[in-house]
């Protein structure tokens, strides 16, 4: 990492200071959402792999928990809208009473990506309320939200320097790239693939939001990054590589851990169904032979 002398993270009217160079926002703006971003990552891919795991192990065990599943979707609308309310309470509260032109034009960009997700929040809680309500138009709701989210921030560094722009640009990727994938969802529905690489995309975007904030304000401390620098600008691209590359990793250890539990439970709670479970599909292979 190539760096000049200043220090980073202080921050004034809105704007924090990276080696002298006015940057919008601060650390806490972006971290915040980052958290969320991986916070609903990680809730899919967990839900993903419980349902594919009690499908697989026991069927009996899979229909008693269908109504468990039903209500984490209503809870998770919830759950989403809270933290969508969260984040626009908190720009609220801490922006600054006499903010330029600028910055205030810069703070709806955010609040309008909140505005987005807060609309698939709720929609997500009412089409499990209201039957009437098409299902489908959770994903679609989602994929607008994302794809909304990729054209604002790629719009959002008007006239910053380079590294800032290259990080956005990064996340903008990122972002359309879950909005095309909930939109291919919407045409191949029940695809595990495509919710596992949703999950993914969505996880590379909180923690490449965390990653935004270090390089921007550096909240720890010590040199600034020099966002006129070229070498910084190639370091980034690889470093993007390396969040999705990790991304993978703490996926395959949720996963061997869930298995795991997913197991224990069945084998602990399930003894007697599995006794059903094989009477049941006896008489299903003596009737395919009559």
């Amino acid at each position: 990492m190539v760096s000049r002398d200043g220090e980073g993270g202080a921050c004034h009217n809105g704007f924090g200071y990276v080696g002298g160079v006015e940057v919008m926002g601060d650390f806490g703006g972006h971290a915040l959402p980052g958290a969320f971003f991986i916070t609903m990552g990680l809730w899919w891919y967990i839900k993903i792999i419980l349902l594919y795991t009690y499908k697989k192990q026991a069927r009996i065990c899979y229909l008693q928990s269908k109504a468990f599943f039903q209500r984490t979707e209503n809870l998770e609308g919830i759950v989403f809208l809270g933290m969508v309310l969260t984040g626009v309470t908190c720009m609220q509260i801490f922006s600054e009473s006499k903010e330029s032109q600028l910055n205030k034009l810069l703070r709806f960009h955010h609040l309008t990506v909140y505005l987005f997700f807060g609309l698939w929040a709720l929609i997500n809680i009412l089409c499990f309320n209201i039957r009437s309500i098409p299902v489908f138009l959770t994903k679609l709701m989602l994929a607008n939200a994302f794809l909304v989210n990729a054209f604002i921030f790629y719009n959002h560094t008007h006239g910053r320097q380079m590294v800032d722009i290259l990080v956005h640009q990064l996340l903008c990727l990122a972002s359309f790239l879950a909005g095309l994938v909930a939109f291919l969802e919407l045409l191949f529905t029940k695809s595990i693939v495509l919710e596992l690489l949703r999950s993914s995309l969505t996880i590379l975007q909180g923690s490449w939001l965390w990653q935004l904030g270090f390089v921007l304000f550096t909240p720890i401390g010590g040199p600034a990054w020099d966002l006129n620098d070229h070498n910084n600008s190639l370091f980034l691209i690889i470093c993007f590589c390396w969040h999705y590359a990790v991304t993978y990793i703490i996926m395959g250890v949720v996963s061997v851990a869930v298995t795991w539990v997913v197991k224990w439970k069945v084998k602990n709670l399930c003894p007697s169904e599995f006794g059903l479970l094989k009477n049941a599909e006896r008489d299903e292979e003596s009737e395919e032979e009559m």
